[in-house]
């Protein structure tokens, strides 16, 4: 049996999704973008041109929820299908767009550089857990206004994996999906095997700004899936309850899937988002919290409950370093998504509310995602009877180390992680320097660093990427690690 957590009663979820409704009929939403105020004017939907606020009627959001489809396929960079998003599977992806790193030989947070990423891609290449890498840190040393499309470029070339990404810059789209077409060979494959989901986050309360709606309309042309982000704090910019902040995380995300399906009925879509419970007395955005986490659950069973693939932004620290914070904070809110059934986990290897990504945390997460993955497979019955015939025959073997049955089943039953994890005796931990969990990442993440088996791609499409991202004069290439 699959263990499953439950935080809304079914009557609330109708209760949460008919309220959504009414306040996107009733009040409507904010859409700066002119290319989705006509397409929703083609629809006959009226919308205030000065207060650039539309209205959508309870029957077309219904209509829409029914051609959204409720799973999504990601495939690798060779084509190879890595995870079917839909019901409670689970896949785990690093934390994105950090501005920061923590550096792991002063444990000093600073301003991450292209190095940084491409070490902390090779990482993840080589993380058994971790499934989908992401664009995770944004590089100082490249112009800002090509960043968004500049780390695609970067992780298309070191990992294999799929990607979640997104733009910074409404010209960046075309740009990013040249370089996932060329790796796909056409617009057509790239569509029937989806290797990039793009993040868009609505501005809360009920805004869906230029950028947004023009990556979410690009997305649904080229059937790449939209991951919607949805934000709310609660008390900030959003009700302080947590069940309000859920309904308006409901409206919004309502809002965008409109918006795609009417562009492409059918169009791949994932309800997502990272909220926070806003906290009054530093005025920060805990990603810790168990507030943040409670709406996290609740919202992802609303996509659940409209039968939509789910993500969320869980398994995060609000610490600035690696310490006992980072290890509770991290493991509960990575645990419930996993139990939740959450079916793109963000937030691997991140800390300080969002902003640092950590090659020692992502490795250590690494270790959590495999606990939590062995934990959801549950408890299987091996033998009939379960035990008894195994304790009789101990009455003449006397122990069980060596036995037949411990040899078969033990790998099986039991998760066996790597080094990170310390389960030394006390004299064997002294023995190897006495190292933290922190210590041991390091190490770990270097000897992946030096295992990375290199670049495979051919380096006619390196040089296709390279040329689909000229910006000016900058030759990229010169960046790479080859």
């Amino acid at each position: 049996m699959r263990p499953i957590i439950t935080i809304l009663e079914e009557d609330l979820k109708e209760k949460v999704v008919a309220e959504a409704i009414e306040i996107l009929e009733e009040i409507g939403f904010f859409v700066e973008n002119q290319e989705a105020v006509e397409i929703l004017q083609k629809e006959g939907i009226s919308v205030d041109i000065e207060k650039r606020r539309a209205k959508l009627p309870a029957d077309l959001i219904k209509k829409s929820l029914k051609t959204a489809p409720s799973s999504i396929s990601l495939y690798n960079r060779e084509g190879v299908q890595v995870a079917q998003l839909e019901g409670n599977n689970v896949c785990f992806d690093p934390g994105s767009a950090a501005l920061n790193v923590l550096d792991p030989d002063t444990n000093e947070i600073r301003t991450a550089v292209t190095k940084d990423f491409i070490d902390f891609t090779k990482v993840v290449e080589q993380l058994e857990y971790i499934h989908a890498q992401s664009t995770a840190i944004i590089c100082s040393d490249v112009p800002e206004e090509v960043g968004d499309r500049y780390r695609l470029y970067l992780a298309l070339i070191y990992s294999k994996k799929p990607i979640v990404t997104g733009t910074f810059a409404k010209e960046s789209f075309d740009v990013m999906k040249d370089m996932l077409v060329a790796i796909r060979g056409s617009e057509d494959e790239l569509r029937k095997k989806p290797l990039a989901i793009f993040d868009a986050c609505p501005s809360p309360p009920l805004k869906w700004s230029d950028l947004t709606c023009q990556s979410i309309i690009d997305c649904a042309k080229y059937g790449i899936p939209s991951e919607f982000v949805s934000m709310p704090m609660t008390g900030a910019n959003a009700p302080v309850t947590i069940l309000g902040a859920i309904v308006q995380h409901a409206a919004e995300t309502l809002a965008g899937l409109v918006i795609t399906q009417l562009v492409s009925p059918s169009a791949p879509v994932i309800w997502g988002g990272s909220p926070a419970a806003f906290d009054m007395r530093k005025g920060t955005t805990p990603m810790g919290s168990i507030g943040t986490m409670m709406i996290d659950i609740g919202y992802a069973e609303i996509g659940k409950y409209l039968n939509l693939p789910t993500h969320a932004y869980l398994g995060m620290s609000d610490t600035k370093i690696l310490d006992t914070q980072t290890g509770f904070e991290s493991g509960m809110g990575a645990l419930l998504a996993g139990v939740k059934g959450i079916n793109m986990i963000s937030g691997a290897g991140m800390i300080d509310f969002e902003t640092t990504q950590s090659i020692q945390k992502v490795v250590i997460d690494n270790e959590i995602c495999g606990m939590i993955y062995k934990f959801l497979e549950g408890i299987n019955q091996r033998d009939d009877p379960i035990a008894k015939n195994l304790l009789i025959d101990l009455e003449e073997k006397t122990h069980l180390l060596s036995h037949d049955h411990t040899l078969k089943w033990f790998r099986e039953e039991h998760y066996i992680p790597s080094m990170v994890v310390d389960r030394a005796t006390t004299e064997e931990w002294i023995n190897k320097g006495r190292k933290s969990i922190g210590d041991r990442a390091k190490e770990r993440a270097q000897k992946l660093l030096e295992k990375y088996p290199g670049v495979t791609l051919d380096k006619d499409i390196i040089d296709n990427l390279s040329d689909i991202m000229k910006y000016g004069n900058i030759d990229f290439k010169t960046k790479l690690d080859l």
